[in-house]
């Protein structure tokens, strides 16, 4: 049973993250299938994003009120039936609605995911181990889904990528059938907190991207912005009176939590918007298949799982400022030659420059998940992992909106101003972490009394 339950689990995982990634090279293809201008292929990516990060928050509590086994099955389902609706989607609109309902099922199986193998190993060596398998997964998903999407585009057409995940998804809910009933307990919704989130992340989304299109002093994308600031005010001020806050404030304004929150938002902007950038550049200026373009990204991706692991053990042995530190360094350093890259730039170099940007990136997952972790008490941790995955998936839609709105008139152009944004961003976060490490060594302005959470370093 064991073994049938984290197979149900980190395939349910898997696809999830593969479904943030396998989009990219597949845009163009798809865009010239459904007729969507680049503003429709960036909501083709962050419609997923946006409903996955604003309803993160949310998931875990309703995964303790109704079982993690009912909410994975629940998600499971509902994310095979999106993924179908996508494949025969008739026109963008069906597309990016259908894009959305899969969002909404990745937030509830995320965090439904992790809490059944948590379920299903009582040992904690042994739960260490499932965790550490789980974990390793996502990474090789990220690696995969630009190369999975472009081979799949090639040899089948766009419309695969989605209908893919309806058997795997079926194979995970046969999986489930052998894993014991979770039991549920009392849990507390802060709904309006909820709406408010949705609210302020789709319309900061909207108004980028618009914004990209028709100019940030246009009245849509100003209207867009202004609502998103208007929901953030609501959703703070809502958080520090509701009874149960999705977001308690004081555990945002401890430096130990919202630097390595910040940092997830970072290298998830880098990331994700350099990947959506690399697919149209890859296919438009270069001219590549869509497989061959998955194949250029791999170099960036492909040695995910492989940093992870480095990292855990790195952070393991010397702490997790170490590694963040040396990760952000790495990554802005490599960053710096994109901005020399154009057309006549020899493919096999900006493979090769963007092995580092990866490596860089992967390094700091761990390290600032174990950073965020250990920074709170124990009966917070859910609430510090679920601010981290969201302000994750946050970073990545507002990376594919920003970069794709910098990218309008030229992509190379594009593609420098984003390599320049990732990197300043990294130098920003990086004095965060310099900040979070002192506060942790002498507890100055750190609200919070933590007691270290005994979980593996790559979580």
């Amino acid at each position: 049973m064991h073994a049938r339950s984290l197979a149900a689990a980190s395939l349910g995982f898997f696809l999830v993250v593969l479904d943030s990634t396998v989009v990219n090279v597949a845009l163009p293809a798809l865009g010239a299938d459904l007729g969507g201008r680049l503003d429709g292929l960036q909501w083709a990516v962050d419609a997923y994003l946006v409903a996955f990060a604003a309803l993160l928050l949310s998931a875990g509590a309703l995964a303790d009120r109704f079982g993690a086994r009912r909410c994975f099955a629940a998600g499971l389902g509902a994310f095979a039936a999106a993924s179908l609706l996508c494949g025969v989607a008739p026109s963008l609109p069906v597309l990016l609605a259908a894009r959305v309902a899969q969002g909404v099922a990745a937030a509830l199986l995320l965090p439904a995911s992790l809490a059944l193998v948590r379920q299903t190993y009582e040992d904690p060596t042994r739960r260490t181990r499932a965790i550490g398998t789980f974990i390793a997964l996502g990474g090789v998903a990220a690696a995969l889904g630009p190369v999975v999407g472009g081979v799949l585009t090639d040899a089948v057409g766009w419309r695969a990528i989605f209908l893919v995940n309806v058997p795997a998804g079926l194979l995970a809910l046969g999986l489930l059938r052998a894993v014991a009933p979770s039991v549920p307990r009392p849990a507390a919704l802060d709904v309006p907190g909820q709406l408010a989130a949705v609210v302020a992340v789709a319309a900061l989304v909207f108004g980028t991207i618009e914004g990209g299109r028709r100019g940030f002093g246009h009245a849509l994308p100003v209207a867009g912005l202004a609502l998103a600031a208007l929901a953030t005010a609501a959703f703070f001020a809502r958080e520090r009176r509701a009874p149960a806050p999705l977001l308690p404030l004081d555990l945002l304004a401890d430096p130990r939590v919202h630097s390595p929150a910040f940092t997830g938002l970072v290298v998830n902007v880098s990331m994700y918007g350099l990947m959506f950038v690399l697919g149209l550049l890859f296919q438009r200026t270069f001219g590549l298949r869509p497989a061959a373009a998955g194949l250029a990204m791999l170099p960036m991706t492909g040695l995910v799982a492989v940093a992870n692991v480095a990292s855990g053990r790195l952070t393991a042995r010397y702490g997790p400022r170490r590694p963040l530190l040396g990760g952000h360094a790495v990554a802005a350093a490599a960053l710096l030659p994109l901005l020399v890259v154009d057309a006549d730039t020899p493919l096999a170099l900006i493979a090769l420059l963007l092995v580092p940007i990866g490596v860089g990136g992967a390094v700091m997952i761990p390290a600032m998940t174990t950073a965020l972790l250990d920074a709170v008490p124990a009966e917070r941790a859910g609430l510090a992992a679920g601010l981290l995955n969201a302000s994750r998936q946050l970073g990545g839609a507002l990376g594919v909106a920003a970069f794709g709105a910098l990218m309008h008139d030229d992509i190379v152009a594009g593609l420098h101003a984003a390599a320049a944004i990732s990197a300043v961003l990294l130098v920003a976060s990086a004095g965060l972490t310099v900040k979070s490490a002192r506060c942790a060594a002498d507890d100055r302005g750190c609200p919070l009394s933590p007691t270290p959470v005994p979980l593996p370093s790559r979580l």
